[in-house]
Parts: C-alpha cells; sequence; structure tokens
C-alpha cells in the first residue's frame, strides 16, 4: 500500500490511474490508446530502486536557468513518481526522466497509430520510449537512439519486454532509422535535419525542440510539430521548452537567427519547413543551408 495520495487506501494501481488521468487532462491527451499506456507502464521500475530524487518542473527550469543548484527530494514511496515531477536520472548532471505532462503532449502530438513506425531520439533510459511502444502496439515498432551508453544500456535492459522496440547507443542525428510515421526529437536542435525530412512518410509527423543555447549542455525555445503533406512541410509551434542541446544537430550560424525570431516572437508565426532553394525573404524566419522555417504556407 502506498502512503496517502487521494486517500489513506490508494494502491499503486489506483495512483497508476489517477496519474494517467492528470496526464490526460494536463495536455489534452487525444491519441487513443495513450492514457492507458500512461497507466501501464511502471515508471518506479524503469527509473530504477528507490530511492528516488524528484523535483517540480519550476524547479527544474530554474537549475537550467542557473539561477541555483538543483533541488531534489527524497522519496522511497513508488506513489510519489505518478505526479507531475522531474525524476532525476543522473542528479550530478541534472540529467531528468523528463516532466510527463510536456511529454505527454508532445507524444500526442506524433498522432501515433498501431503498426505505427517511430523514431525516439534521446530515449534516456527508455520510460517514454516505453510508453510510445505501448501506443503503437506489437504490430508497430520503435527505433530508439541515446548518446550516452550507461544510460542505453539502462534502456536495453528496461525494453527488454518490448519485442517492438530496438535501443540504438550512439548519435541519433548520424543515425538513419528508416522511414518512419513519427519523430521524437528529446534534445534541442537549431533545425530539423534534412535526413529526419527525408524519412518522413507521407502524412508522417516529426516533433522536436527548436532552441537558442542558454550556456552550458541547456537550450531554450519551442518544440514544433512538422509533418509531410502532399503540397510539402507543413509546420506548427506545439510548446515553449528548455532542454538538454544536441550538439551534433546545431548549427553555430543559426544559433543567433534563432534567438533573435524568438525575441521577436516571430518564430511563433511558423507554418512550414522549406527544402527548395530561394533567396531569403520576409516569410523567411530562419533561413538555414537546405531547411527555412518560413512563416508561409507548405509547397
Amino acid at each position: 500500500m502506498c502512503r496517502a495520495v487521494l486517500t489513506a487506501s490508494m494502491t499503486i494501481q489506483d495512483c497508476r490511474q489517477f496519474y494517467s488521468e492528470e496526464m490526460r487532462l494536463l495536455a489534452g491527451i487525444r491519441t487513443p490508446g495513450l492514457v492507458e499506456a500512461f497507466r501501464r507502464v511502471p515508471r518506479e521500475e524503469l527509473l530504477g530502486p528507490p530511492p528516488w530524487q524528484i523535483a517540480s518542473a519550476d524547479q527544474g527550469a530554474l537549475t537550467m536557468a542557473y539561477v541555483g543548484p538543483a533541488a531534489y527530494t527524497t522519496t522511497e514511496d513508488p506513489c510519489d513518481l505518478y505526479h507531475n515531477v522531474l525524476v532525476a536520472i543522473d542528479a550530478a548532471r541534472q540529467l531528468n526522466n523528463g516532466q510527463p505532462s510536456a511529454l505527454a503532449r508532445w507524444i500526442d502530438a506524433l498522432d501515433l497509430k498501431p503498426g505505427g513506425r517511430v523514431f525516439h531520439l534521446g530515449c534516456g533510459v527508455g520510460y517514454y520510449t516505453a510508453i510510445m511502444a505501448e501506443v503503437v502496439g506489437r504490430a508497430g515498432t520503435v527505433v530508439a537512439c541515446e548518446v550516452d551508453s550507461a544510460i542505453a544500456a539502462r534502456a536495453k535492459c528496461n525494453l527488454t519486454g518490448y519485442p517492438n522496440v530496438t535501443v540504438q547507443v550512439g548519435d541519433g542525428a548520424a543515425f538513419d532509422p528508416g522511414m518512419c510515421d513519427a519523430m521524437l526529437i528529446n534534445a534541442g536542435v537549431t533545425n530539423p535535419l534534412p535526413a529526419w525530412l527525408d524519412r518522413l512518410s507521407e502524412g508522417g509527423r516529426l516533433v522536436l525542440p527548436l532552441t537558442t543555447s542558454m550556456g552550458g549542455p541547456f537550450g531554450s525555445g519551442v518544440m514544433v510539430k512538422i509533418t509531410r503533406e502532399r503540397e510539402g512541410l507543413s509546420a506548427q509551434v506545439i510548446t515553449f521548452v528548455a532542454i538538454f542541446s544536441c550538439t551534433s544537430a546545431r548549427d553555430p550560424q543559426l544559433d543567433p537567427v534563432i534567438a533573435k525570431s524568438l525575441s521577436s516572437r516571430a518564430l511563433l508565426k511558423l507554418k512550414s519547413v522549406r527544402t527548395d532553394t530561394h533567396e531569403p525573404a520576409d516569410s523567411c524566419l530562419v533561413h538555414g543551408q537546405g531547411v527555412c522555417l518560413s512563416s508561409g504556407e507548405s509547397r
């Protein structure tokens, strides 16, 4: 039995049920099966044995902004993990299992379907990979990638019960996941890589954080959804974000351009991604080599 969350008689199953409903409301989940996936996947099992170190999203944001040191609360009660809290994977490096409501919203934006193929860059210990695997089902596939070999080893161990998941160790920006129906890039980039766009099937969805450097390993910016339409690549901003950077998927020349576009709020007008050769125009929000973020309609 767990100590009181809503009542003194709640079991771990009750806590998971409450947590999944909390995610439904906080993230506005619409994807069939995603709420159930949050209920089914045992967070405490994938995050290792107790004690766990947890923190609120506000505490995590302050840490990323270097306002203060990481502030964690230590707990041995698994029910404490079934709230909208960060859980340390490596507290010394300020590396956490992401905020559930944020990841729930990003995964929901992927519009996952049974039988789909998903690429998850920056899978960490595999908790959210498992949730996506639950949604696409045994007929679907999730290809996960983690650059930290020790954390990737934990993910492989955690995901042995999912025959539809493979975990690759290495730089996800250099990895070819094959054609995908959905991609979740869980580290900050300055632009969507052409290789990712090329690997999106028709109707495929790519969700990634476009960020400017905050100094150190973190960046801040916006989470963006890109969809391959028949006429081109449509795009829209989902949420603001602060996140670890993907160092191999960052163009230093674009970093100040993104910073300016974020500061002016122009990037919030994002509607499409262009890959054609063209001269910079008023509609070009972030004009890069081979990829342009645009306020114009997809073409």
